[in-house]
């Protein structure tokens, strides 16, 4: 049996003084796959950052190949081969791919003599081998900030490897991608412990455990609740360790479709090549695609945030939306959910009230900006955070960076539906989230349909795309390549993916 690379024994950690870890153990061994499961808040992504030095522990010990450490920092953690990819990417948006991976590797002993250009150089050259060996397509010399989700994820990778890592933390790797790109990376991740590396696979997808996983440690409350043999164990088994309960079955009913609601006639923008398609109130339209088709482009257009060169975008009751603000579009009641929570929907510095009430500022509700009614914003976000079952708040007043991803979700759902909308725009909404968490955002959005909204799902999860969308369209290449009516054949759309790529 080979020798534990990574263990954590007896962490204790908090925060604010809330309890995030209690007595939590792990371990993973050389040349093995070891799946971490647990609800938002359960404690995983606090216990790896430990792993990864980011955070201190309060008590408790960690263990590097054998050998007590005690972690410095992230770049300590790298000195022992340790990486992790994260949730929530750290990069730095008008970089280059090959400047933000450089920004992650130790600073050579030549480095005078060798100079800046001739390093960037050979990590370039470091960059298209790796690339090419993963399977990913990505632009060394692209800016991130013009970058989608998933390939942005794909940089996060490339960085921790080329850095040398051989205790890989993956937080998360398959939520933005597709099947086959899912499939490819962990088949990646499979060759890497079969090498002798230590990988870490923080998920929620039971599928990817099982196929994977050679051993799966679940968590919950902070506390590690069991570690287990997946191919000894079924689904449902892991179900109810990870929530305490077997999750319900999805229902799955194909709502009647009403007026045409938003309509988009031959947009170009970004990525997007003349792409045209329809919304219809009541209606849930499910977008599946590679990452970086135009998804990304497509969301910032229909908020104002990316003009068009050409086409036109019309909303039932107004009219041509081209030229008016985001304000204004929200003001005519469309709602956005963007796929990066924390880099675009919330205000980590700012309170849970703040984020509640920032989106009806403009609109008068709080009194003018720079002397709000604070007493109404937080009375209005007491009722939302109860509604909308946001675990986690202790305070409205704090911060609203100290909420798991998804009680962060359904934060940014509380504000989003506190008006009722009449179009939503969701990306990846439930991209990161427990099965729990996930159903909730799953049962707003169905709510929201049935409530006569039109939604646009823009998701590289075909999983959630088939459990909620009317109808689904393929994006490849910012177009609209295909469309089918609910229930759609996973096969299929596939397919169309591949056939226009």
């Amino acid at each position: 049996m080979p020798g534990h690379a990574l263990e954590l024994s007896g962490i204790h950690k908090s925060f604010d003084g809330f309890v995030a870890l209690a007595d939590a153990q792990f371990s993973a061994r050389w040349g093995e796959v070891h799946a971490l499961l647990g609800e938002n808040g359960a404690g995983k992504s606090s216990l790896m950052n430990i792993a990864a030095g980011l955070y201190a522990p309060e008590a408790g010990e960690l263990l590097v190949d054998g050998n007590a450490v005690r972690l410095g920092g992230p770049r300590d953690a790298a000195r022992h081969r340790i990486g992790m990819v994260h949730q929530h990417f750290k990069l730095v948006a008008p970089f280059s791919v090959a400047e933000n991976i450089l920004l992650g590797l130790p600073t050579p002993d030549d480095a005078e003599e060798s100079g800046y250009r001739k390093r960037l150089g050979r990590v370039r050259n470091e960059i298209l081998t790796q690339a090419h060996a993963l399977g990913f397509e990505i632009d060394p010399d692209r800016r991130v900030d013009k970058l989608s989700v998933a390939e942005q994820q794909r940089v996060e990778i490339l960085k921790v490897l080329l850095a040398g890592a051989r205790i890989l933390i993956l937080d998360e790797p398959t939520a933005v991608l597709t099947d086959q790109e899912a499939a490819r990376l962990l088949a990646t991740v499979r060759r890497l412990a079969e090498g002798g590396t230590a990988v870490v696979l923080v998920t929620h997808k039971m599928a990817d455990v099982m196929r994977y996983a050679d051993r799966v440690t679940v968590m919950r409350g902070g506390r590690t609740i069991a570690t287990v043999d997946p191919g000894q164990s079924s689904e449902s088994d892991l179900v109810r360790l990870t929530v305490g309960e077997a999750a319900p079955p999805p229902q799955r009913t194909v709502a009647p479709r009403g007026a045409a609601r938003l309509q988009l006639q031959d947009i170009r923008a970004g990525m997007l090549d003349g792409l045209s398609m329809t919304v219809h109130a009541g209606e849930i339209y499910g977008l599946a695609g590679v990452g970086g088709n135009g998804q990304g482009e497509l969301a910032q257009a229909i908020m104002g945030l990316l003009p068009l060169s050409q086409g036109r975008m019309e909303l039932e009751g107004f009219g041509d939306l081209t030229q008016a603000s985001t304000v204004q579009r929200r003001e005519l009641g469309i709602a956005a959910i963007p796929a990066d929570r924390y880099g675009l929907a919330l205000a980590g510095a700012l309170t849970v009230a703040e984020n509640f009430g920032i989106g009806q500022v403009h609109a008068g509700r709080y009194g003018r900006a720079g002397r709000l009614d604070r007493r109404r914003m937080e009375a209005d976000a007491a009722e939302a955070v109860k509604a909308f079952d946001v675990l986690g708040v202790r305070s409205l007043r704090q911060k609203a960076a100290l909420l798991s991803g998804g009680n962060a979700q359904k934060l940014v759902l509380a504000r989003e539906f506190g008006r009722k909308p009449r179009l939503v725009l969701a990306h990846s909404p439930s991209r990161g989230l427990d099965v729990r968490a996930g159903a909730q955002v799953h049962e707003r959005l169905r709510a929201a349909r049935d409530g006569g909204a039109a939604v646009l799902l823009i998701s590289e999860d075909l999983d959630e795309v088939l459990a909620l969308a009317d109808r689904v369209g393929v994006i490849v290449r910012g177009r609209i390549v295909a469309e089918f009516a609910a229930p759609a054949e996973r096969q299929a759309i596939g397919q169309a993916m591949v056939a226009h790529a």
